[in-house]
């Protein structure tokens, strides 16, 4: 049984460009009201009491602050646009690949099994995998002494997909099982499996992955491990 360590992980940002360049055509309205009210209120103002320079000063300033706040908002959607760009380069990359993504199944083929893996929250120095068929059986077990103390984090592991008796097992789908400890405590994993990339979509939630019939589409935020 091999055992492979791969500490990389993505991060995803959603893409909202579009909801930003609502926002700022908000803030030059705002802006262009600032503006037209000052200018009526000029206009119209007591010739006995005109504007104090203080006021005006006032109602100036807080012009100046929308437009500044729709060039903070220019800036960071030009910075945003760079990064969504970075991120489905990144993204297309993967095409091809296989990834560990959250999920307990292994499938076996005539030739190969399918890898699978483990996120654990904590070290654990007492680990136990089981493959089990559809009906519940356990078809294959790897104890403590074959695993060894794993530390937190991502792991990835192979079965020969042969059972207890060292035979080869029937082609199909099978299920991960883990029980964790260290020191005799529960320690909280999370169950990975393979799935390759078959390709990449975009829209407002940023690039997600498509994984075909077995995993669908996922976030890049749902990649544990590449393989």
């Amino acid at each position: 049984m091999s055992n492979s360590i791969d500490t990389s992980l993505l991060n995803s940002l959603n893409q909202t460009t579009a909801k930003r360049g609502n926002a700022a055509t908000s803030t030059d309205d705002l802006g262009d009201s600032f503006m037209t009210l000052l200018v009526t209120q000029l206009k119209n103002q007591d010739p006995t009491k005109p504007m104090e320079n203080a006021e005006m000063t006032s109602q100036l300033a807080q012009i100046n602050t929308v437009n500044g706040i729709n060039d903070l908002n220019e800036t960071l959607q030009g910075i945003t646009r760079q990064i969504d760009a970075g991120q489905s380069l990144q993204a297309s990359a993967l095409i091809g690949k296989g990834v560990l993504v959250p999920g307990n199944e292994v499938r076996k083929g005539d030739d190969a099994t399918t890898p699978f893996g483990i996120e654990l929250d904590a070290p654990a120095d007492d680990v136990t995998i089981s493959i089990v068929s559809a009906s519940g059986e356990v078809v294959r077990q790897y104890g403590a002494d074959d695993v060894g103390s794993l530390d937190k984090g991502v792991h990835s592991f192979s079965w020969d997909g042969r059972d207890m008796n060292g035979q080869p097992a029937e082609n199909g789908v099978y299920h991960v099982r883990f029980e964790t400890a260290q020191g005799g405590e529960s320690v909280p994993a999370t169950a990975l499996n393979y799935a390759p990339v078959q390709g990449v979509l975009t829209g407002d939630e940023g690039p997600r992955l498509d994984l075909g019939a077995i995993m669908g589409q996922v976030g890049l935020d749902a990649v544990r491990q590449i393989l």
